[in-house]
Order: C-alpha cells, then structure tokens, then sequence
C-alpha cells in the first residue's frame, strides 16, 4: 500500500491536476532542491521544456502558469488563486522570475519555455524537462519529471512504487483482497481504510483531514453557483451554474428534481476549476465536480439535512451536521478512496495514457462506491457499485477542445454525477451477485486506455477537439 485518502483527494487549483498542478508540484520540487544544495545563488538562466500531452494542451490546460508558480515557490495548495493573474503578468512583463521566491532570475517567458509537441519521453505522456544554467550559460541542474495525473508527480529514475511508508494493518492490492479482508476480519470497507490510514497519522488528523477536504469542495460549489461570466480561455463558454441555480431554486420540486441537482452541483464545481479557482483533485481536476455533486445529493435527498441548504454548502465542513449524518459523510469519503487507490495502483487516473474513462469514470466509480458505503451498503454492493461505475465509462475519450478544460468536461461531471448515483441505487438493489468483478473491469478500462490512439487522449487532436469550429 503506498497510496493514502491524501494522495487522491488534494486541494489545488484549476484548471487540470495533471497538466496545472503536477508540473506546479514539479517545479516546486525543482526549485526547493536547488535551493537546499545551495545552488540557488548560482542559477541566471532557466529553461523550462514541455513534451507530448503537456506541450500539445498545456497552453489551455495552464502549464505555463503552473510552472511559473511552483519555480517562484508557490504551492498548490496555499496559493492564492486570485493574485495568480497578476503574479504571471509581473513575471512577463519584467522578464524576470524569482527562484524560489528569493533569487532574481532573467527568464523570458517566449523564449525559456519551449514546447515539444511531436515528443513524447519514454516515462509518460506528461513530461517535463527544467534547466538551470550559470551565468555563462553551462548547465547547473536538469531534471525530467513526469505528471502521471491527479498531481502525481514522479522524477526521471524514480519508482514510483518504491515510496517509503509504514505498513499498514489491512493491505490491499485488489477488490478481491479488500472483500477478503473485510470477510475475514468483519470490518465495513471504510473501517479498512481508516485503519490503514491510522498507521500513517492519528484518527483525529485523518478525520479533521477529510472535514477540510470537504470544507473546500463545498466552498468551491458556493464560488461555482454564485460566479456569473465567462470562463477564460477564448472558447466564450458561459458559466451557466448560477442560472440553473435560480431556475431550479424557482421550482416545485418534481420527480427529476435531484438530477437536476446533481446537474448543477457539478457543473458548479468544474466551472470553477475551469476558471482556475480552488479544488480538490477527486481524483483529478478534470473530474473535481462528480464526488461533492454526489456527496451533496447524498445530504439533501437522502438524509434531509445538508446544513447549506440550496446554497451547495460553506467552508466550515461537515461541522454543522448531525453525528449521523457526518459518519455516513465520512464512510462515503474512506470508501471511495478504496476504489481509487485501486484504480491508482493498478491502472491509471491519467487522461493523457488512459483517456477519460481515466478521470470522469474513476471518480463515478469511487462516488458510487461512497454513496453505497454512506447508505449502509455492504461491501459487495460497493465493490458493485464501483464495477457499475466505470462498466459505463469504459473507452470514453479525452478530446478537449481548445486544450480547454471546459467542453465536454464540464458537462461530463454532471453526466458521471449520475451515473454514479444511479451505479449505487442498481448495486443496493441487486442481492444475486454480479457477473463482472470490480478487478476485471479495472483491468479492462487500463487495457483499453493503452489501445486507445494517441489523439484521443489529452492531445487536442481528435474528436470534438478537431471536428468542433473554436469560436
């Protein structure tokens, strides 16, 4: 086991886990360890190198930017979304950086970023070269690293399945092992999360950990329903939350009501990241909306008393609620994190080497999983739940168009909103067993991810990216 509830669900910023907030992550890193071998001061050049996936969407996916940041010192998740704006234009304007926020570094924006869309490194889709040079131009530093999604980031001769951590009482390598265990040991899905992740910090960190991750989701559907305009990027996409908001707030409620909801939760939240606003990567950013969207419905269709009312939620996270309410919270959280770590160690979470299926179907597999884990389902109705999930996203596409984290993602969050609800409602429903394994579906989605062409998966150059007129 070396991927904890942590890992998958991280507070960022938009517009894109894999291609914003893992190089971000990346040129932090790159920076911090100049810094701690004492090269800081050396440094009066730097080049900054995109391939494949990066250097083909990056500039609508905010590589750039997210480069830009993490070199100057900034981090994800402390950065201050609303000053990133002025932060680039100052970097541009004064063709200069600031390594690591304390070394003043020539750095021309069209000339030190160089992207390389027709190369692709061996490690991964995403990759990326960072070069530090001495004044007279000879090399101080390089370094590749690869963004391997949800804001994974892994460093050239690094493997990635040799991280150090201490064991864990529970390990699991498949849903299989994970009904084993919870068979053999008479533990609920989420207890085995919880456990595992108790050997990694205290219950009261991974508790308080999981009411901030929340926190945040809730506050950024509040940004999503109440932010009126147009999401940047050329494209002129209309935020449309904040009307469905009202047209919905404005009616009876009827028989499709919590669709409707679902719809404009999420669309709530990806409108947010796309506008690159604060998020939890759930498991990634392109697909940020479909866990709080669900974890909303749970609360206001289901146990009748989401604190917020139609308002989607404030930052004080799940403080409010009832006991009740807040453990079926927390099981939904520790049991879609199961899932994903499943996804995660086995196959990949990456639109870039698996397509779609990778983001938007993972995260409606993990919240249908949750949301039965919530309702009291027992641990065969959440591995079927999860197995319902993704079977329907199986070979779906990553074809942004623009490289813009807008059309069709946007939409595709509402759309994985319910199916996951739908995969919960099937699964609890169902007392005969199910023919495909969780497993078996995992493995297909990877297989099938690897078959998929190249210009299907994060490239901008197919599908609707290609046979849909930029307007």
């Amino acid at each position: 086991m070396k991927t904890s509830l942590f890992d998958l669900f991280k507070v960022g910023i938009g517009p894109s886990s894999s291609h914003t907030v893992g190089p971000m992550r990346a040129a932090f890193r790159f920076a911090t360890e100049i810094q701690s071998a004492g090269l800081l001061f050396q440094v009066a050049g730097l080049r900054v190198e995109l391939y494949g996936s990066l250097a083909l969407t990056g500039r609508g996916h905010g590589t750039p930017r997210g480069v830009l940041l993490g070199l100057s010192g900034e981090q994800p998740d402390t950065v201050d979304p609303a000053g990133i704006a002025d932060r680039v234009a100052a970097i541009a304007g004064q063709n200069q950086i600031s390594l690591a926020g304390s070394h003043r570094v020539a750095f021309h924006m069209d000339e030190d970023i160089v992207f390389h869309p027709q190369l692709v490194l061996p490690g991964h889709p995403n990759a990326l070269r960072i070069t530090a040079f001495r004044e007279d131009r000879s090399e101080l530093a390089n370094r590749v690293y690869y963004s391997i999604g949800g804001g994974f980031v892994v460093q050239e001769g690094e493997d990635a399945s040799a991280r150090k951590l201490p064991p864990v009482p529970y390990p699991f390598g498949s849903g299989a092992e994970l009904l084993r265990l919870g068979a053999e040991h008479g533990l609920r899905i989420d207890e085995i999360v919880l456990a595992n992740e108790k050997a990694w910090r205290s219950e009261q960190q991974v508790l308080s950990g999981i009411r901030r991750i929340w926190g945040v989701m809730q506050e950024c559907t509040r940004r999503g329903l109440e932010t009126e305009g147009i999401l940047p990027g050329g494209l002129n996409v209309r935020r449309r939350a904040p009307a469905l908001l009202r047209k919905l707030s404005g009616q009876l409620r009827g028989p499709l009501s919590s669709m409707d909801w679902l719809n404009v939760l999420a669309m709530a939240v990806n409108e947010e990241n796309a506008a690159g606003g604060r998020v939890v990567t759930a498991p990634t950013n392109g697909a940020a909306g479909i866990i709080p969207a669900v974890a909303h419905y749970y609360l206001r269709f289901l146990v009748g008393s989401e604190s917020s009312g139609s308002e989607g939620g404030g930052s004080e996270g799940t403080g409010s609620e009832t006991s009740g309410t807040e453990s079926g919270l927390l099981r939904y959280f520790l049991a879609a994190a199961a899932i994903g770590v499943l996804y995660k160690e086995n196959a990949s979470i990456s639109g870039a080497e698996v397509g779609c299926q990778g983001e938007v179907g993972v995260a409606c597999s993990m919240a249908a999983a949750g949301l039965a884990a919530a309702l009291g389902g027992d641990n065969g109705q959440v591995e079927h739940a999860a197995e319902i999930g993704m079977e329907h996203n199986l070979g779906m596409t990553c074809d942004p168009i623009g490289g813009l984290v807008q059309i069709p993602c946007i939409e595709r969050n509402a759309f994985g909103a319910v199916k996951a609800v739908n995969a919960a409602r099937m699964s609890m429903e169902e007392t005969g067993g199910h023919k495909v394994s969780l497993d078996q579906v995992i493995q297909t989605m990877y297989q099938t991810g690897l078959d998929m062409q190249t210009r299907y998966k994060e490239t901008s150059l197919g599908g609707l990216a290609v046979n849909v007129i930029e307007c």
